[in-house]
């Protein structure tokens, strides 16, 4: 049984929360969905991106038939990421507010314990177990691509100027490439999807060691995951989801904090 809970928070400095998650069950298939969408844009555009974004993957995925092979789960991401890239594109180029407007995704459907992962942009998704934390997704940026090709080493990209900026976003282009990926959760195992308000301010071995926290419930470690970045500085918007093959006696029901 996955468990899940997702978290999200302002943030110390932001005004508005662009960023978006969804957790839930979709019935009668027994999948399990993630989403975690970090808009931007400006004013209202970058929580318009991530909304419609989310809606549409959900929307798309809510009718899936139960018993799907887990390629026809992959197949099914990857064509829901891309319509919500046409949703967002067409919004952006229709109406001048939204002009420009895109939005990060990661996103994860499970079929039982497997699981299929889709990204675009810089929100990340790890897991973690007992050896370590794994980043399963490469940051869509510019300094990613620097520090590939050698020209900044991994100490000064943790505080390049342009750290933000994104090579690849979900509705900026009319065409965009999805990345995907398969995953199995065994017991005691878990999953993170963040926006970079988390990974940026919390070192992967701090989140390994509060997800893998003895006796705390799933939603107190998700808390305290936002609680950390925020204490961290917080300058941007803070969302996490995590999934977890559960502990004995552990609540199946998906949780939800909005702060």
């Amino acid at each position: 049984m996955i468990h899940t809970v997702h978290a999200t928070h302002i943030g110390n400095v932001r005004t508005v929360n662009e960023d978006l998650s969804w957790v839930g069950r979709i019935k009668p298939g027994g999948y399990t969905l993630g989403i975690v969408a970090d808009g931007m844009g400006g004013h209202l555009a970058g929580d318009t991106a991530s909304r419609l974004a989310v809606e549409t993957i959900v929307a798309d995925l809510g009718g899936l038939e139960p018993e799907l092979s887990i390629e026809a789960c992959e197949a099914a991401l990857g064509d829901a990421i891309l319509h919500a890239n046409e949703v967002v594109y067409r919004k952006g180029e229709s109406d001048i507010r939204y002009h420009n407007m895109g939005t990060t995704v990661v996103a994860v459907l499970f079929k039982g314990i497997e699981g299929v992962v889709g990204h675009i942009g810089d929100s990340r998704a790890y897991k973690v177990t007992s050896s370590g934390i794994l980043r399963l997704t490469e940051d869509h940026t510019l300094v990613n691509e620097l520090l590939k090709s050698g020209q900044i080493t991994p100490q000064e990209a943790g505080a390049h100027p342009r750290r933000n900026v994104l090579t690849r976003a979900l509705g900026t282009d009319a065409e965009v490439k999805v990345d995907l990926g398969r995953i199995v959760l065994n017991a005691g195992e878990a999953l993170v999807l963040c926006s970079d308000g988390l990974s940026n301010f919390v070192a992967e071995a701090e989140m390994m060691r509060a997800v893998l926290k003895p006796g705390a419930a799933l939603d107190d470690r998700a808390h305290k995951l936002v609680r950390m970045a925020l204490n961290s500085g917080g300058d941007d918007n803070i969302t996490v989801a995590l999934f977890e093959n559960g502990r004995a006696g552990q609540d199946a029901a998906t949780k939800e904090w909005v702060q």
